[in-house]
């Protein structure tokens, strides 16, 4: 299996192959919403990565770098990732394009947070993700899952 996470470019081309993509659960901002208000040149610092089949956008993510400022996951509070919008096209799931893009996410070597999708929690556990245990109110409706790298 050819499988080469790219960092997308922000431009119309990459916002019309986002358009295959289905949107699952209420709390997901659109990728569409996100790529359009990146769109400033196709070169800019994009946050978005995934897997072509051929020329066709078959997987993707975005990856978010989070400050210490931000962090209420990790102890000590450290620069993490968020990854966000893992999504597969149907016809190309249970092939190893979303587990290759979770490997890209790792191999930057900071801690990982992510907000499963329903029905998603076997595949993140397969990561080696687990819940964030801490007393405090989940005020953003959030079910948080963590990686960290010295968990590899």
């Amino acid at each position: 299996m050819n499988c080469k996470v790219e960092r997308l470019l922000v431009n119309y081309k990459t916002l019309e192959e986002f358009k295959k993509f289905k949107e699952y659960g209420i709390q997901e901002l659109s990728m569409l919403e996100d790529l359009e208000t990146n769109i400033i040149e196709n070169d800019s610092e994009s946050p978005f990565y995934g897997i072509y089949y051929g020329d066709k956008l078959i997987a993707r993510m975005s990856l978010y770098k989070r400050s210490a400022k931000s962090d209420q996951y990790f102890t000590p509070a450290q620069e993490f990732l968020e990854l966000w919008k893992l999504e597969v096209l149907t016809d190309y799931q249970h092939r190893g394009y979303g587990k290759a893009l979770v490997d890209y996410a790792k191999s930057i070597g900071l801690p990982i947070k992510t907000n499963p999708r329903i029905h998603s929690l076997e595949f993140w556990n397969k990561m080696g993700f687990k819940p964030v245990t801490y007393d405090m109110e989940r005020d953003f409706g959030e079910n948080p899952l963590i990686w960290q790298p010295e968990q590899a």
